[in-house]
C-alpha cells in the first residue's frame, strides 16, 4: 500500500522546521510530548515514511510494512514515498506518521536541535534499529571533467532533495574541499530525478546518499559511461572527525562499471518509530520482526540487516521502550 507525499516536503528545509518550531511552541498535535503521551495517545494504524520512489527507503519500506502486518496482530501499516530523512521525523513529530526511515546523523541531530533542526528540537522519535550502512555516491559522467572532488567546483551539482539528509553529506564534502555555496549550481532533486538529469547532461554531477549497490545507478551505467567519485583519503577522514559520518570504502564488486575502490563516507540508514503513538508492545513486535524476517526482504541490503549493525549510529537517539526491550532480551544491551 501507499499514499502520496504531503505538503511537508513542498515548504522547503526551513519552513518546515520553522512549522516543527511552532508546533513545539504552542502544544499542537502529539509532537513535542517527549515521549509520554498515555496509552489512549497510541495508534494502531500506521504510516510508514519512506524516501524517494528512485532509491532503497521505498521498496524496503513496502516489504517492511507488508511484514508487520503479516506478522503483527491489530495493526495496519501504510507506506508512502516522501522526502526521507527530514520529512520523515518531522512528520512523526507532528504526529501525522509513526514511523520512518532516516539517516543516523539526520536523526542525531534532530533529537539534539542542531544543525538544520536548530530551533526545532524533536523529543518524541524513538529508535527501533540501525538497518544498514549508506554510502554517500559522487556520481559522474564520462566527459565531464571531474577526475576528483576538488573538480566539482563550477560545476552543476544534485546536492539532495528538500527534506533528504543527502544535504548534509554533500555540504560537508564540498566544505572539506573549500568549495562554498557560491562556487557551484546546486539542484535539489529526488535520487531518481538526479540521475535523469545527469543522464541528459543537464548536471555534472550528482551527491547521494544510499544503501550499497543500488539498481538505479546500474539501470544508468547499462545505457552510459558512470563513473563513481573518490574523496582522497584526508579528506574522508577529516570529514568523519568532524562529523557523525564514517569513512567508508565502495567496493569494486559493488557495481559492474567499478574497477577500483572508492573512498567515501557512510551513515547508517535507521528505522525510528514515535514515541506518542506506538507502544511499547507494537514498538517490540516491530523490532522483533525487522530482524527475524530480514531474511525475506529481496533487496540486497537484506542480507545487512542483522544485530550486529542493530545499534550503529544511534548516538543520541533514545531507543524506542520496545526496542528496548527486545535487545535486552537477546542480550544485546
Amino acid at each position: 500500500m501507499r499514499i502520496g507525499r504531503r505538503t511537508f516536503a513542498t515548504l522547503g528545509p526551513l519552513a518546515a522546521l520553522g512549522l516543527l518550531a511552532a508546533c513545539s511552541d504552542d502544544g499542537g498535535g502529539s509532537g513535542g510530548s517527549g515521549g509520554g503521551g498515555g496509552e489512549e495517545d497510541f495508534v494502531t494504524d500506521l504510516t510508514f515514511g519512506t524516501g524517494g520512489t528512485g532509491g532503497v527507503y521505498y521498496p524496503l519500506g513496502g516489504e517492511y510494512a507488508a511484514i508487520y502486518e503479516d506478522n503483527i496482530d491489530g495493526i495496519t501499516v501504510t507506506y508512502t514515498d516522501s522526502g526521507a530523512s527530514v520529512e520523515n521525523i518531522g512528520k512523526i513529530f507532528q504526529g501525522e506518521w509513526q514511523l520512518g526511515i532516516a539517516q543516523s546523523d539526520t536523526a542525531n541531530t534532530a533529537v539534539t536541535g542542531e544543525g538544520e533542526f536548530e530551533g526545532a528540537q524533536v523529543d518524541n522519535i524513538g529508535w527501533i534499529a540501525g538497518l544498514y550502512p549508506e554510502a554517500a555516491h559522487i556520481v559522474t559522467l564520462a566527459g565531464s571533467g571531474i577526475e576528483s572532488a576538488a573538480d566539482l567546483k563550477g560545476k552543476k551539482i544534485a546536492v539532495g532533495d528538500v527534506g533528504s539528509g543527502t544535504r548534509a553529506v554533500s555540504d560537508a564534502i564540498l566544505a572539506a574541499y573549500d568549495i562554498g555555496e557560491g562556487d557551484y549550481d546546486a539542484f535539489e532533486q529526488d535520487f531518481s530525478s538526479s540521475l535523469d538529469l545527469l543522464r541528459d547532461n543537464n548536471i555534472d554531477a550528482s551527491v547521494f546518499v544510499v544503501g550499497t549497490p543500488t539498481g538505479s545507478l546500474g539501470d544508468l551505467a547499462a545505457t552510459n559511461d558512470v563513473a563513481l567519485v573518490s574523496l582522497d583519503e584526508d579528506k574522508a577522514e577529516q570529514v568523519a572527525s568532524e562529523s557523525l559520518f564514517d569513512v567508508y570504502t565502495i567496493k569494486p564488486e559493488a557495481y559492474d562499471f567499478l574497477e577500483e575502490p572508492v573512498t567515501t563516507l557512510s551513515v547508517a540508514a535507521a528505522l525510528i518509530a514515535s514515541m506518542d503513538q506506538v507502544s511499547p508492545d507494537v514498538g517490540y513486535e516491530i523490532t522483533k520482526a525487522t530482524f527475524e524476517h530480514a531474511d525475506s526482504i529481496t533487496l540486497p541490503q537484506g542480507g545487512l540487516i542483522t544485530h550486529d549493525f542493530a545499534l550503529s549510529g544511534q548516538g543520541e537517539v533514545p531507543l524506542h521502550p520496545g526496542a528496548k526491550k527486545y535487545y535486552e532480551e537477546e542480550g544485546l544491551l
